[in-house]
Order: C-alpha cells, then sequence, then structure tokens
C-alpha cells in the first residue's frame, strides 16, 4: 500500500467517528504545522543561499556580481517554472483570492511546494521581493488540498485555505495574531466567531514551528527600545498622511512597471534578461535592494543608516547627514521598481517585505528629516518602526494586520497608539485614491474579486452559463401559425424563440399574445410566425456579468431573456432560476 494511503488511514478513522467541528480543530493543527514546517524550510533556503552567496566566498565584495546574481536567480526561476510546471503556476495572494473566488477554494497541488522552490531561487540570489506571498499561497495550497482530500465542503475548505496561511504568515514573523488577522481581513469575506478557533490553532502551531526550530538571526525580530510620547501624535498624523500618499504611489507605480512587461508575455528568457539586468544595476546603485531587505531595516531602527552606504558608490562622499537622508529616501522610492520589475520579470516573491521596508525608510526619512530641520526630536527608531505599519496597511489595505504585526516584532505593545493612528490615516487615504489593494485591483477590474458586500460577492459567483435554459421550443420565423400551435401543444413554457436558419434570434413568441388567434383555424396556413412575433425586452449577452444581468431584468421587468453569443441564440435565462442559485450561494458561503 502506497505511503500516503497508510497515513491517510488514520485521519479518515477520525473524520468517520468524530463530530465536524471535532475533525475541522484536528484539521487545523495538521494543516498548521504543514504549512509551518513549509515556511521554516522557505526561510531557511533563503538564507542559506544569501549566505552562501555573501559571505562564503565573499562575492558579493565585488560590485558586478550585484548584477549577475539577481539575473541568475530569476532565470533559475523561469527554467524550472517553464520545464517542471510548464509555466502555468499563479503567483501572490491574488492568485489565491481568484481560486476562492472562482474555484470554490480549490488550489492546484504543485502550489504546495512550487513557491518554495522558486522564491528560493529569486530571493536567495536576490531578487528584491518578500517571501511572504509565496508562504501564503503555500499554506493555502496545503490548507484547500486537505480539505478537497477528505472531501469536505467549500466553507471547511475555504477556513482550511485562510488556516494554512495564517500559519505560514505566522511562521515567518513569529507573529500569530498577525497571522491571524491577516487571513481574516485579505482572505476571508466573511467569518463566523466559531472560525477563529481552527485559525488560531493553526498560527499557534506554525508560531511554535518557528519559535522551536529556526534561529534568531532568520527571524525578522527587532526589540522595543522606545517609547510613546503624547506630544509627538501632530507628527504621527503627518507620517500617516505621508504613508497613505507613499502607498497609492507605490500601488500605481508598480501597476504600471507590470504593464511594460507585458510586451514580453510570449518571450520568458527575454524579459528575464532584461529584468534581471534592470534589477541589477538598481542593487548595484543602491545595494539595500539586494534580497528582502530585513538587514536594512534593523539598521534603520537601530539608527544606523550610515552603514547602508557602505557598499554604495555614494560611500566615496562619506557619511554626511544629508547625503544619508537622501539616500534613504531615494531607497523608498526605487524599491517599488525593484521589487515589481523582479516579480514581472519572472522571479518569485511578494510586496509584503517591500512595503515594511519602503514603510522603514519612510518613517526614518520624515523623523530624521524633522530633527535635522531641528523642529521637534523624534525618536527615529519609533518612527521607522511606524511607517512600515503605515505603507503595509496602503499597500496591503490590511491596518489590523499592520498594527499587530509591528507591536509583535517590537516585543511589546508600547507603540500602539501611534501604530493605530498612522495605519488608520494611511488607509483612509489610500482608500480614497485607489479602493483596491495592490494585488487585488486586476481582480476587482475583472470582477473576480470576493468582497465583504454579500450580495455583491454572490453575483460575481454566479455566471450565466451556468444558468441558461434550453428547453425553450425554437420556431422558424417562416413557419405558419399551425406550425405554431402543434409546437405550443407539445411544450409546457409559454415563451417562444423565434430563431432563423442561421440561429439568429430574431423576436420571440409570447403565448399570451397569441391566445386569441390560435384558435381560428382558417387562419393557420395564412399567418406566418414572424407577423406575430415581438422583439424581446432585453436581451443577455454570454459574457455579461451578473450585476448587469440583474439591471436589464430590473429595468424591462421580465422574468426570462434570452442569452446570445454574438448574435447567436444559445437558451433563455429566468429570474427565478437566478434566485434559487443566488440562495443557494448563499448559504454556502455564509458563515465561513
Amino acid at each position: 500500500m502506497p505511503y500516503y494511503k497508510k497515513t491517510k488511514i488514520p485521519l479518515l478513522w477520525l473524520r468517520r467517528h468524530t463530530s465536524d467541528r471535532e475533525f475541522m480543530l484536528i484539521s487545523s493543527v495538521l494543516v498548521g504545522l504543514t504549512a509551518g514546517m513549509a515556511a521554516v524550510v522557505l526561510k531557511t533556503l533563503v538564507h542559506y543561499i544569501h549566505e552562501l552567496l555573501a559571505y562564503g566566498n565573499r562575492l558579493l565584495d565585488q560590485p558586478y556580481w550585484l548584477v549577475i546574481f539577481p539575473l541568475i536567480g530569476i532565470l533559475l526561476t523561469v527554467f524550472v517554472a517553464r520545464t517542471l510546471f510548464q509555466g502555468k503556476p499563479s503567483r501572490g495572494t491574488a492568485s489565491v483570492l481568484f481560486n476562492i473566488s472562482q474555484k470554490s477554494s480549490m488550489v492546484e497541488r504543485y502550489n504546495m511546494y512550487f513557491h518554495v522552490i522558486t522564491s528560493a531561487l529569486t530571493v536567495g540570489f536576490g531578487g528584491s521581493a518578500g517571501l511572504e506571498s509565496p508562504i501564503v499561497v503555500t499554506g493555502s495550497a496545503i490548507g484547500s488540498n486537505y480539505g478537497r482530500e477528505y472531501h469536505l465542503n467549500y466553507r471547511d475548505r475555504t477556513l482550511l485555505l485562510a488556516s494554512g496561511a495564517a500559519a505560514g504568515i505566522a511562521a515567518v514573523f513569529n507573529a500569530p495574531i498577525a497571522g491571524v488577522l491577516f487571513a481574516i481581513e485579505v482572505l476571508l469575506t466573511d467569518i463566523s466567531i466559531s472560525a477563529f478557533i481552527p485559525l488560531i490553532i493553526a498560527a499557534v502551531v506554525g508560531t511554535l514551528c518557528s519559535k522551536i526550530i529556526l534561529q534568531e538571526e532568520i527571524l525578522f525580530y527587532i526589540g522595543q527600545r522606545e517609547f510613546f510620547a503624547a506630544a509627538h501624535v501632530p507628527f504621527y498624523v503627518l507620517l500617516g498622511i505621508l504613508c497613505g500618499m507613499m502607498s497609492v504611489y507605490y500601488t500605481r507605480m508598480a501597476l504600471r512597471v507590470e504593464e511594460l512587461f507585458e510586451g514580453y508575455h510570449n518571450k520568458v528568457y527575454t524579459r528575464a534578461m532584461v529584468g534581471g539586468v534592470l534589477l541589477g544595476l538598481l542593487i548595484m546603485l543602491f545595494p539595500p535592494l539586494f534580497g528582502e531587505g530585513y538587514t536594512s531595516v534593523s539598521l534603520l531602527e537601530s539608527n544606523n543608516a550610515q552603514m547602508l552606504l557602505q557598499d554604495s558608490w555614494l560611500a566615496f562622499f562619506g557619511t554626511n547627514e544629508w547625503l544619508v537622508l537622501g539616500f534613504v529616501g531615494a531607497l523608498a522610492l526605487v524599491k517599488v521598481f525593484a521589487t515589481t520589475i523582479t516579480i514581472a520579470s519572472g522571479g518569485n516573491g511578494g510586496n509584503f517585505a517591500p512595503s515594511m521596508f519602503v514603510g522603514a525608510t519612510t518613517g526614518f526619512f520624515f523623523s530624521r528629516l524633522v530633527n535635522l530641520l531641528e523642529i521637534s526630536r523624534l525618536p527615529v527608531s519609533s518612527f521607522s518602526m511606524v511607517g512600515m505599519a503605515g505603507i503595509l496597511s496602503g499597500v496591503m489595505h490590511a491596518p489590523l494586520t499592520a498594527v499587530f504585526l509591528i507591536a509583535e516584532i517590537t516585543g511589546g505593545y508600547t507603540l500602539m497608539i501611534p501604530l493605530m493612528i498612522v495605519s488608520a490615516t494611511s488607509y483612509a487615504l489610500v482608500k480614497y485614491f485607489e479602493p483596491y489593494s495592490l494585488d487585488t485591483k486586476k481582480l476587482a477590474q475583472k470582477g473576480q474579486l470576493l468582497t465583504h458586500n454579500k450580495d455583491r460577492t454572490i453575483l460575481r459567483i454566479m455566471k450565466i452559463r451556468h444558468l441558461i435554459e434550453t428547453e425553450f421550443q425554437p420556431v422558424s420565423p417562416d413557419a405558419t401559425l399551425g406550425e405554431l400551435v402543434q409546437v405550443i401543444a407539445h411544450s409546457r413554457r409559454n415563451l417562444f424563440p423565434v430563431v432563423n436558419a442561421e440561429q439568429k434570434l430574431e423576436g420571440v413568441i409570447l403565448l399570451e399574445n397569441v391566445r386569441e388567434i390560435m384558435f381560428k383555424a382558417e387562419k393557420y396556413d395564412t399567418v406566418k410566425v414572424k407577423e406575430l412575433m415581438v422583439r424581446p425586452p432585453a436581451m443577455v449577452q454570454y459574457d455579461d456579468s451578473m450585476a448587469d444581468v440583474m439591471k436589464k431584468f430590473d429595468e424591462s421587468n421580465a422574468w426570462n431573456l434570452p442569452v446570445l453569443r454574438q448574435d447567436q441564440y444559445l437558451g433563455f435565462v429566468s429570474k427565478s432560476s437566478i434566485f434559487t442559485k443566488y440562495r443557494k450561494l448563499l448559504i454556502k458561503t455564509t458563515n465561513v
């Protein structure tokens, strides 16, 4: 008997001999453990690849290696994706949201290991991206496939998917609360109190995996150094506004850079070469862009920003405070280019860690500028940390995750008030200019995104192709009244489409409109169907969204409307079938 079947037997026994709730709690432990271990493996791989390149042979002492290594990483990622996975795997949190909304929370099996391999290659070789999005996709795939293996329903499968993502985030940052909040804010659009328990269990198990196995230098942790002062509140408000503006800049610039690389859609290796060279040049000019960037964040937090210039060409000019300030400000602006180039050119990574990098540089720049201008004396460390929450909140549209993540990685809650102020201000400003986050904007434009508006969410899930009714009996426009009567006699419908030889809809026959004339036998051979047909009050196109379909029903007051695809008649969609499907989906997606 295959090994995987042997390991499955005990769980099948538990599935039969425990309640649904008990089995979900057991499942959350197993999913959290597996996702946590996947996160540990990924962080360890990246750490040791980077250690080998940076310190094993001291290759990074030579600037030209900064160009070569990221290029190698991206090319290796593209090669693995195309040769082992046929170039099909999707990337980022957006792919998970797409699977939740369009594929009933079914995530392809290869996502359980594909992202661990490819993101380790990309980031380990210096790609300027984060590991959090690959970990989220990996954890989500683990939870989804566990639910599919044991035939769990949509709600339970979605909950385990989110539990895997929560465990992954929790393991990366040693932050279980942030993991739970990320799953709730980003992945789940509707959740009941009872669903918190599996999420919490999975996040705690994932955190324990990293806490027990990973060494401290691999985890990103910053001890609290300074405390909150009420006198600094106005400056935190200003920082929140600045973070909001930077988040809008980050989102829009990233999407524009992605569009530039879309021209290389069918030239994957050319795209990888162009992107790798551009990224390498950026890293050569700004060495802190190499890798995730958490080392640079630690330097900013400890007020040692001058060390960022150590391997830069600007080191020739010394470490003048204004020069350091300008360099840090430039880092905040160019990081978005480095990250987007990394991902758009074929590398695998996400925007989570880069958002924190931009936030730290923004907070440092703001506080140091205020101090240099002698406007006030601000704690640079605190503003750097709070700035991370501001950008993360604005780019990811996850203010609660941002607040508690920074609180957890700083080892305390003394910055809770400024974290709330900056995150809320940044999020409110970004929401005004960008209703959707960077990861969800394209999905929203295609109508493929679940939202907290339950009605809109269900309408987006519903598709016309699943609701077309074809049992309506068509008649030819040249048919006689007698032939029409024969069709009516053998039909249970009171609506008849008039379709010509080219399968184009010319009109409809309503039974109530021909009720009187159909009993006049003397007209059976003289009256044609085309004389009796009327134009339908509205017509539905095959690719119309359900929101558009419902609008047509409301405006026409009809109960049945014809469905066309490029003028070809396909059938009818009825308001009653839509309501039936709506209710089924409402039951299916409620109380996750």
